[in-house]
């Protein structure tokens, strides 16, 4: 039996429907991302499942239970979102502590839950400053503790990371995904960063136009897009109509196809059929953008030396492995 499923769910906004007929189920312990650009619903969905938006139709059914009549308080559901929403006035310890204050748990219950859930989030020694004396990032944890130490049966996040810088956001991540995983916490993430989804998720459920276009995880998503929007959302892949896919395999291709960079390869062994446009530095790889028979292509290539790297507008040869095209609809 699923911990979550969500059955005929719909929200209209005056008129305009954001989502309609959405449906997925969830196992206990899981940790699924909604993924999609911004609009696509997503975050509606979560305030759905959360209470704090009413729903139209359907129902959300949390270990067997249609949460849909409770209020958010009844739901036994925490969540996080992107702006920290802490007291101003509260230091750490009390930020954490005003759920339970809410629920009338004991004094030295709270004191001990407090104590234990900022030692999870490593912010014991923090417990007595106040929001305008921590980073970002320890005000993101704040916010998480918050919701953690009322031992919620399903955690939200919604987009918590988007505010942070790049490092901060990776460690965050990292930590979130640690502290799912010891208390076998189901979670429902909600980004609109594919590599966040791609590195956190058991599952991810990538949305469009209020739909889930493919659910599966992250390398299923990868590997094989259901179709164009799937393909040019998770990673990037070179996206080729029919005519352009039959001029560059030099075969007759009838469907558009998907081709991931890191599958090319360059070489000045072979025919020199490809014409460098263009590179860029990404760390760890070199993407060049390249010209073969008149199709544009990007391909990345691991860095290895300086001495590797092809200049613009040296002529190379193009390597395919035929096997990782994906013909998308």
């Amino acid at each position: 039996m699923s911990f979550v499923s969500v059955e005929h769910l719909q929200k209209t906004y005056s008129a305009t429907p954001m989502f309609s007929d959405i449906n997925f189920t969830i196992s206990k312990g899981e940790f699924v991302t909604l993924l999609g650009p911004s609009g696509c619903g997503k975050s509606t969905l979560l305030r759905c499942i959360a209470g704090l938006t009413p729903v139209d139709a359907g129902k959300i059914l949390l270990d067997g239970q249609d949460i849909v009549p409770l209020s958010p308080q009844k739901r036994d559901i925490g969540m996080v979102f992107q702006s920290y929403a802490l007291f101003p006035n509260m230091n750490v310890e009390q930020n954490v502590a005003f759920g339970l204050r809410m629920q009338k748990v004991s004094s030295t219950e709270s004191q001990k839950r407090v104590a234990d859930v900022l030692q999870l989030v490593e912010l014991n020694d923090f417990a007595k400053r106040y929001p305008h004396q921590l980073s970002g990032g320890q005000c993101q944890r704040v916010a998480l503790a918050r919701s953690l130490v009322t031992r919620p049966r399903l955690l939200l996040l919604d987009e918590p990371l988007s505010a942070l810088d790049a490092r901060i956001r990776k460690h965050l991540r990292e930590q979130i995904r640690t502290i799912q995983r010891e208390l076998g916490l189901t979670t429902i993430f909600v980004t609109h960063d594919q590599e966040e989804a791609l590195v956190m998720s058991d599952r991810i459920f990538l949305m469009n136009q209020g739909r889930i276009v493919q659910s599966g995880n992250a390398q299923s998503l990868y590997a094989t897009p259901v179709d164009a929007f799937a393909a040019g959302f998770i990673g990037n892949y070179n996206l080729l109509d029919a005519e352009s896919a039959s001029r560059l395999l030099q075969r007759p291709i009838c469907s558009r196809v998907a081709i991931r960079p890191e599958t090319l390869g360059l070489s000045l062994q072979g025919e020199p059929d490809a014409l460098i446009l263009s590179h860029s530095l990404l760390g760890n790889v070199i993407r060049y953008r390249v010209d073969v028979r008149g199709v544009e292509l990007l391909v990345d290539v691991l860095n290895r030396s300086a001495a590797d790297l092809y200049p613009d507008g040296k002529r190379v040869a193009l390597s395919i492995d035929s096997s990782t095209l994906c013909e998308v609809a």
